[in-house]
Order: C-alpha cells, then sequence, then structure tokens
C-alpha cells in the first residue's frame, strides 16, 4: 500500500492540521495521548448543542427524544464496532480510567476477599494499575505483575506461571501499550486466564484507533476503551461487560437515571446499561464518539493498520541512522507507537527543541512508570505515536529535527 495514499485523502478533514507552531507547520505525532478530531466529530457535537440539546431518556418532547435516539445511536455504534453481543453492555464511561475504577469498585468489592490475587503485566499503564491497588488495599488482595521481555514483548512464561502460582480471580492486561506499541496477544491470555479460573478485562484504550476488535473473538469479560484517542471527544469512554457478570455486579455510583424506584425504604436499580450510569452523562460526547466510529469504518481499520505499520517500519529504519539513539520497544507486532531514548540527553530537552519545529511529541514516563523502572529508563523515553493522518514526510522531519537537536546539547 502506497503510504501517502491514506494521509492525502483524510488530513483535510482535521482542520487544526492546518495550522502552524512558532511559525512552522504543525507536526503532529502526540497521538497516542489525544488524537486530533476530524470536522464531522466537530460538527457533531456543535449540531447537539445548537440545535437539539435536552436531557435525555426523561424527556416526552422532541428535542429530549432526538438527544435520546442520538446518544443510543452511539451506543448500538460502539457495540457494532467491537462486536459486542448486545448493546445492554455497553456502559458509557468518562473513559477508560474511569471504566476500570467502575471494574475494580463494582466487581472488585463484591468478587475480591483477602489473600486473593490481580495478575496484571509490568507494561500496563496507571489506569490498570492503581485502582486495583486501591480494591486490593480495601479487601486485602495484592496486585502481582507478569513480567515484560526486553523487546518489549509480555513473557508468556512468566503470566503463565503466575497463573498456576497464583489462581488470580482478575486478569487485567493491555491490548497495545501505549509506552512500547507491543500489541498484546489477548484473546491467548484471556484463554489463558479462563483456564486458571480468573475474569478477564482488556484495556483496550490504544487499540481502539488502531486495530479491529473483536471482544467476543477475544474472549474477555470487560474490554474498556476511551474516546479521545480514537478520533473522538475528551471525557467519553466505555465498558463493555459480558451481560452475567455486569447484572451480578452491584451499582458503583448512585443518583438518577440508574433507578428504577426510590424511597426512604430502598431503593430498586435501573436495569442495563443504565445502572451504571448515575446522572446526566456527556451527551454530546455520546454521540460525536458514535461519530468517530463511523469516521474511522469509512476508512477502514485494516487500512489504518496496514498504513501506521508502514509508518512504524519507516521510522525504526530512519531513526536507526542517529547515532546514540535507541528504540524503546521493538515488538514484532506494534501498533502506531515508537518510543526512543539518546544516551546522556534528557527526553524533555529533546522535546522542547522539538517544539521549537513545530513537531509534537510526548516526553516522560507516559503513565507507565513502572515499566520504565523495570526498563531502567528513570527520566522516561521521547515518545512519537502514528494516526491516520502522519505522514511519511513528518517523520522524516522530526527525524532531521531530532539529528539536530542531538548535536545541539552535546
Amino acid at each position: 500500500m502506497d503510504m501517502s495514499s491514506l494521509p492525502k485523502r483524510v488530513r483535510k478533514d482535521f482542520p487544526i492540521l492546518q495550522r502552524e507552531v512558532h511559525g512552522k507547520p504543525l507536526v503532529y505525532l502526540d497521538n497516542a495521548a489525544s488524537a486530533q478530531k476530524p470536522l464531522a466529530v466537530i460538527e457533531g457535537q456543535r449540531e447537539y448543542l445548537s440545535n437539539y440539546h435536552a436531557n435525555i431518556h426523561r424527556g416526552a418532547h422532541h428535542l429530549a427524544q432526538l438527544a435520546t435516539e442520538a446518544y443510543e445511536g452511539g451506543r448500538r455504534k460502539i457495540a457494532e464496532h467491537i462486536g459486542a453481543p448486545h448493546t445492554e453492555g455497553i456502559i458509557f464511561t468518562s473513559g477508560s480510567t474511569d471504566a476500570i475504577n467502575l471494574v475494580a469498585q463494582a466487581w472488585g468489592r463484591t468478587n475480591l476477599q483477602s489473600g486473593d490475587t490481580v495478575l496484571v503485566t509490568q507494561m500496563e499503564h496507571h489506569a490498570n494499575i492503581v485502582p486495583w491497588q486501591m480494591v486490593c488495599a480495601e479487601r486485602g488482595a495484592q496486585v502481582v505483575p507478569a513480567a515484560v521481555l526486553e523487546d518489549g514483548t509480555l513473557d508468556l512464561d512468566d503470566f503463565k506461571r503466575l497463573l498456576e502460582l497464583h489462581q488470580p480471580k482478575m486478569a487485567a492486561f493491555v491490548h497495545a501499550s501505549n509506552t512500547l506499541g507491543t500489541i498484546n496477544p489477548v484473546a491467548d491470555l484471556c484463554t489463558l486466564a479462563k483456564a486458571a479460573g480468573a475474569t478477564t478485562l482488556v484495556d483496550g484504550s490504544q487499540a481502539l484507533p488502531h486495530l479491529a476488535i473483536d471482544v467476543q473473538a477475544i474472549g474477555c469479560d470487560f474490554y474498556v476503551a476511551t474516546g479521545h484517542k480514537a478520533y473522538g471527544p475528551t471525557g467519553i469512554g466505555f465498558l463493555y461487560g459480558k451481560q452475567a457478570q455486569l447484572e451480578a455486579m452491584p451499582p458503583w455510583r448512585g443518583g438518577g437515571e440508574m433507578i428504577k424506584s426510590v424511597s426512604f425504604d430502598g431503593t430498586t436499580f435501573n436495569g442495563l446499561p443504565h445502572k451504571f450510569e448515575a446522572g446526566t452523562p456527556h451527551i454530546s460526547g455520546g454521540i460525536a464518539l458514535g461519530i468517530a466510529i463511523d469516521w474511522i469504518n469509512g476508512i477502514g481499520t485494516p487500512a489504518i493498520a496496514a498504513h501506521e505499520q508502514a509508518l512504524v517500519q519507516h521510522a525504526h529504519a530512519a531513526l536507526g541512522t542517529l547515532k546514540g539513539l535507541r528504540i524503546i520497544g521493538t515488538a514484532p507486532h506494534k501498533v502506531g507507537v515508537v518510543s526512543l531514548v539518546v544516551d546522556g540527553l534528557h527526553p524533555y530537552d529533546l522535546g522542547t527543541l522539538l517544539d521549537g519545529q513545530g513537531i509534537a511529541v510526548r516526553t516522560g514516563h507516559h503513565c507507565t512508570e513502572p515499566l520504565m523502572q523495570h526498563l531502567g529508563l528513570e527520566s522516561g523515553t521521547l515518545r512519537i505515536s502514528f494516526a491516520a493522518y502522519t505522514t511519511r514526510e513528518e517523520i522524516d522531519r522530526t527525524v532531521i529535527a531530532l539529528d539536530r537537536a542531538m548535536q545541539m546539547l552535546s
């Protein structure tokens, strides 16, 4: 596939890509933190706020019906996109962090007991570590990490060993690493975890914008993702859960919408998915996330994945020409994420000089501090991350700017 064909088709959809930063054309390579938004998503939120804003589910009037239909339409689009068998299994949240906290609190408080184990991996984002630590501290359980190999792949032998040793109640692992780009074999991990008696949660934050997802083929109990990394708005994401799991879990938050009836003698909770959606939600966000899913499907995840794989290969080759630069994470299967370090130079200093050239990258620990400690990277890495609109020329410009920055700082 011609690496230039996809960006040429889609860059016109992103108004922000036309701007300059510090007098230079913007090169946006911070997509793993948050992707830019196509005009359809921007206009979708504006259209709702301008023409049919109303609270959903409760109103009999026309605007409320329009808003409800559009919001629930977003839920249906998500369910179809990830292969969920029913829309009731899609719970809107404020993002992946909120979704994992929901499971940790509602499922964890019900199922974890003293002496139990939650198995994670060393490559997890803090959002898939801290919520488990919090509930484990409350319940007397423990969080145990499976090791990551030097090339950034998960140590499957260690994962199997820990399953056998601890018989964990929960196994929670990332689909694609936000720091290393590693794509984990999540279907195989779920099969192994299930055989050991564990419930499974997959963090799909970095998978949703890059990969085709089929939760039934993966076989997970829970799958979480966030909208803003997948061309959608901030403050919106979702939890997919198997119906039996969700029905067995008590609500986490109480309030309006999540109830059928309330009295001072007791409350009857609503059914799925509303049982877990207390209060007025991010209505424009749910609508716009559905539009972002439409945009992704209009291109096709196979085309996006192929484009980004080609960019990763090109970036690895081009960066490999710079003396003293080392790529962190060289797993054979990666999404569009490349982390790097330069001997003797701080990533923040490099990132600051790149910013002066209009190139937006991310520096630091990327909310994966335990992984950085494991890899011996006290200052973290400089991370460049790609999207459907990223061009080969932008990577080449970044490599040239990095070379200049390295010379200036040396």
